[in-house]
């Protein structure tokens, strides 16, 4: 991967090693943690996107994720009283979803998933922009038998999801069997690749983890085998709108320092009989107390498209700020979440306003998910 100079001279964003063939598919690029990734292709846009992974299978490359390694003696046990989830309830050959507290405050410096290969490694994939950061604290932390290596540049992830992803890749020899949050090793392309059964959409899919050398030929790959089954290109355009329907939360607006899992209802990702995780004081007295605000869903009443930092009125009252918002080209009507205070009567059904540039748009609270998922 490499780097390229976008906008004042200091800034400098990476490249996936497939920026070329995003390039030649007519990709439109943006920036994102750190990034230059597709947010979208010609000749499908952003609804043709979503629509292939709903209806069909699309391919997104999601290199920017991070990529870090704990090996050693004990590593396992070492990630477990750092990140909040509980790898006990997990085995070898098994992923899970857990978050990287702040010790202090219970604040979310990132989500990740974690792969477990055995007591002595642990894979992570945490976000683009926070990867320095998560390895920062985890080799703060750890002891002389922990090894902590940043290989976020080593390797690209692409994330084949739809109805037929599981079609596409049994055709080109690839396990698809495993369960949810499982993964295995395979070949394809003369690449030694893992493919994990897990994604950010809600629907059936996986998530290819390929040396960044091989990428292209995966890539390639992908798509010769692909016409069959209607694969698209899809961007990071699609994919948040997609995450959006699913209710997922994106780290820097529904999970942030400033929003603890207990706010954003992800308390299901943390293991709370755990002796030890960074962030287990402050979170277990915020349960105990109750959250002053929670995350729920918002669907439009009104013909209107909520946005990141619109304030929520019941009345003349504000009573909370939406985190992430778009249009739902599944339920073809405006889609948020949003943090709400827990106050009485905010209730799921309960009728809201979203000042939208200076017109209030009425809402109701729901919880999401906002389509039902296929995942399993």
């Amino acid at each position: 991967m490499t780097d390229v100079t976008s906008g004042p001279a200091e800034t400098r964003l990476r490249r996936s090693p497939l920026h070329d063939r995003h390039t030649a598919a007519g990709a439109k690029f943006a920036p994102f943690g750190g990034w230059e990734m597709p947010l979208e292709y010609a000749g499908g846009g952003v609804l043709k996107e979503h629509t292939a992974v709903r209806a069909s299978v699309g391919v997104f490359d999601v290199s920017h994720l991070g990529k870090a390694r704990v090996t050693g003696s004990g590593a396992a046990d070492f990630v477990n009283a750092c990140l909040s989830n509980d790898l006990g309830r997990i085995g070898p050959g098994r992923a899970q979803y857990t978050l990287c507290c702040d010790d202090a405050t219970g604040g979310v410096v990132d989500d990740i998933i974690a792969y477990l290969h055995g007591d002595d490694h642990v894979f992570l994939v945490p976000n683009a922009a926070n990867t320095a950061e998560v390895v920062r604290r985890l080799r703060a932390a750890a002891p002389p038998s922990v090894t902590v290596s940043d290989e976020h540049e080593a390797y690209a992830v692409l994330a084949v999801q739809g109805p037929r992803s599981a079609e596409l890749l049994a055709a080109l020899g690839l396990p698809t069997e495993h369960g949810y949050m499982s993964f295995s090793t395979a070949t394809l392309a003369g690449a030694e690749l893992t493919v994990c059964r897990t994604g950010y959409t809600g629907e059936l899919g996986y998530e290819l983890v390929v040396p960044a050398a091989d990428a292209v030929a995966v890539w390639d790959a992908l798509f010769a085998a692909g016409e069959a089954y209607d694969l698209r290109a899809c961007g990071l355009a699609a994919r948040d709108t997609l995450r959006t329907e699913m209710g997922y939360p994106l780290h820097g607006q529904d999970l942030s320092l400033d929003i603890t899992p207990v706010q954003a209802r992800s308390g299901w990702a943390v293991g709370w009989d755990k002796p030890a995780f960074w962030g287990r004081d402050a979170l277990l007295a915020e349960k105990a107390a109750g959250p002053r605000r929670t995350l729920r869903g918002l669907e439009a009443v009104d013909r209107a498209i909520p946005r990141p930092g619109m304030a929520v009125y019941v009345g003349d009252t504000q009573v909370g700020t939406v985190t992430s918002g778009t249009f739902s080209p599944t339920r073809k009507q405006g889609i948020a979440l949003a943090l709400i205070d827990t106050a009485p009567g905010l209730t799921d059904g309960t009728e809201v306003e979203v000042d939208i540039r200076g017109r209030r748009a009425g809402m109701r609270l729901v919880r999401p998910p906002f389509v039902n998922p296929s995942v399993r």
